[in-house]
């Protein structure tokens, strides 16, 4: 079993950072890729950036220039460093992380959610 959890969101005005953080836990062989994706209601969850286990990334490029993905293999845990807020950019975001366990190959996991708020 894998355990996938966010934190770090909340709300902040136009201009200002949040870091978002997820740790993902139990019986990890290895994870993939990691990455952060977001949903307004009605519409579609999108990918806002996904990183490799060797660093690699990609951005949305509705963020590209204001958020930065990074992640520490050793602790399991990806953040994504959010600057120059804009209101939209209000949305729930979700942790996601390919994990291979004892038991499967590489398989998709996703955190709860966490909500971010910009204000104008």
């Amino acid at each position: 079993q894998v355990h996938v959890a966010e934190s770090g969101g909340g709300l902040v005005q136009a201009g200002g950072s949040l870091r978002l953080s997820c740790a993902a836990s139990g019986s990890i062989v290895s994870i993939n890729t990691m990455g952060w994706y977001r949903q307004t209601p009605g519409k579609q969850r999108e990918l806002v950036a996904a990183i490799t286990k060797g660093g690699s990334t990609n951005y949305a490029d509705s963020v590209k220039g204001r958020f930065t993905i990074s992640r520490d293999n050793a602790k399991n845990t990806v953040y994504l460093q959010m600057n120059s807020l804009k209101p939209e950019d209000t949305a729930v975001y979700y942790c996601n992380a390919i994990v291979r366990t004892p038991w499967d190959t590489g398989r998709n996991y996703w955190g709860q959610g966490t909500q971010v708020t910009v204000s104008s």
